[in-house]
């Protein structure tokens, strides 16, 4: 386990005070008991025409404390890591528990699904990087961006931000694991102008490893480019066309299958995909898959919040839908076994096909490129998805002008139905990684 002086707490204090909490519940009639007990810390800079704008430092503790009593729970928590605070912590928890109606599925999860043996999945690379070099490295991102093109003439500035944590989760069960995290990122937000027209664009980097981020004058690059592309935008005619969600945006699209195959989305019946365990949602060509385990992943995790082991797993395969993302609790209320997905998805990976994003724009021919959405007008219950939207209009194969002020719509179930193709222009950034997504139609609402 690595350590680092600069956490406040040793991990094995994190340990000791998970076991504390588990004794007094126990000793104070609680059936079952789980704890959850983090620190973590960190600072971000952020620049804006090469003044300092904001320093900022966090360092934040907790301990969260759900309780049992028969089938009653309470959930209480505390920043105060005190043997008085944690014991009137367990009380107010068991005192919410008595005052809760009875639920047949409420409870730990089955003690032979916990992790027992945790793997070290490398998530853990702190970045010592002092105030002055993150404004400097702020500096050179926002700098690269004036640099890029004399359009580019005003900035909402760039940031750099390096944060650290470890945590300790445990159960009356004999479950306990924890691990510390860590995750960095640079961003660049800057405004490109010409007469009287003005548009914004930006750009960022994220990793576990600092070492593995982005230059920094690249991101200020890539985010003037991107503004500096967006001028002269205009509305185009309402109508049926082809879309591709850019990499960036088409991890929404994963995220909405996520949200709809989830299982309080099924069993409450606010869910398109009731019901579709085992049948086709998209193309046969589709592979998705879930790796909870690839090492310095951003959506890597040996066990999810339940404390069950995670492992790997096939969700969609050949466009059928394989499995569902279920907690203990929802997957009692489903009449199932828990997928370990309490807490979210670990690692999304959909197979990426042959074209990069100009062999996707050469597929499509005619259509939009989405770049940009606003809102969100998604229901979950029918599938019906309209959103704001920005990017570029496409003409054989080719983007002939930016597009704004547009809306587009269809219905989540036809749209993953109309996957055409899936670019391998892959952006990870977060825990689904996917390239561009080509959509067969959606609606496209203009002028």
């Amino acid at each position: 386990m690595s350590e680092t002086a600069a956490f406040s707490y040793p991990f094995a204090t994190l340990q000791q005070l998970a076991e504390d909490v588990l004794k007094h519940a126990s000793s104070k009639g609680a059936t079952a008991c789980e704890v959850d007990v983090s620190e973590g810390f960190g600072q971000s800079v952020t620049v804006r025409c090469d003044e300092v704008e904001t320093i900022e430092f966090n360092r934040d503790k907790g301990i969260g404390i759900t309780v049992y009593a028969g089938q009653r729970k309470g959930y209480a928590s505390t920043s105060d890591f005190s043997a008085q605070a944690l014991r009137e912590t367990v009380e107010a928890a068991l005192n919410i528990a008595r005052f809760t109606a009875e639920d047949d599925c409420a409870g730990l999860a089955d003690a032979a699904l916990m992790a027992r043996d945790c793997p070290d999945l490398d998530l853990y690379h702190p970045w010592a990087l002092s105030v002055e070099e993150a404004i400097e490295t702020a500096r050179r991102c926002e700098q690269a961006a004036f640099d890029t093109n004399p359009l580019v003439s005003n900035s909402e500035g760039a940031s750099i931000s390096t944060q650290q944590a470890h945590f300790v989760s445990a159960n009356s069960l004999g479950f306990m694991g924890g691990y510390p995290t860590s995750r960095h990122y640079i961003s660049c937000s800057v405004i490109a102008g010409e007469q009287d027209a003005m548009q914004r664009d930006d750009w960022y980097t994220t990793h576990r490893d600092a070492s593995r981020l982005d230059n920094p004058q690249q991101v200020g690059r890539i985010a003037a480019e991107r503004a500096v592309a967006r001028l002269g935008g205009r509305k185009v005619k309402t109508g049926e066309f082809p879309v591709i969600f850019e990499a960036q945006l088409a991890g929404g699209l994963l995220g909405s299958l996520v949200h709809a195959a989830s299982g309080g989305a099924l069993y409450r019946k606010s869910s398109f995909l009731i019901d579709h365990l085992g049948k086709r949602v998209m193309p046969d060509f589709v592979q998705i898959a879930e790796r909870p385990h690839i090492p310095c992943g951003l959506g890597s995790a040996a066990f999810d919040s339940d404390g069950v082991a995670t492992r790997d797993r096939d969700i969609v395969t050949d466009g059928i839908l394989q499995g569902y993302f279920l907690s203990a609790y929802t997957a009692r209320k489903l009449g199932m076994q828990t997928t370990a997905n309490a807490g979210g998805s670990h690692n999304l990976i959909i197979q990426p096909g042959q074209y990069d994003l100009d062999g996707l724009l050469a597929q499509m021919g005619r259509g939009l490129l989405v770049t940009e959405l606003l809102g969100h007008g998604i229901n979950y219950v029918t599938g019906d998805y309209s959103r704001g939207a920005a990017g570029y209009w496409v003409e054989n194969g080719k983007i002939v002008h930016p597009v704004e002020e547009i809306t587009i719509a269809g219905n989540l179930k036809s749209m993953l139905a109309g996957i055409v193709a899936v670019g391998n222009d892959v952006q990870i950034r977060g825990t689904k990684q996917t390239g561009s997504i080509l959509i067969e139609r959606m609606t496209v609402a203009g002028e």
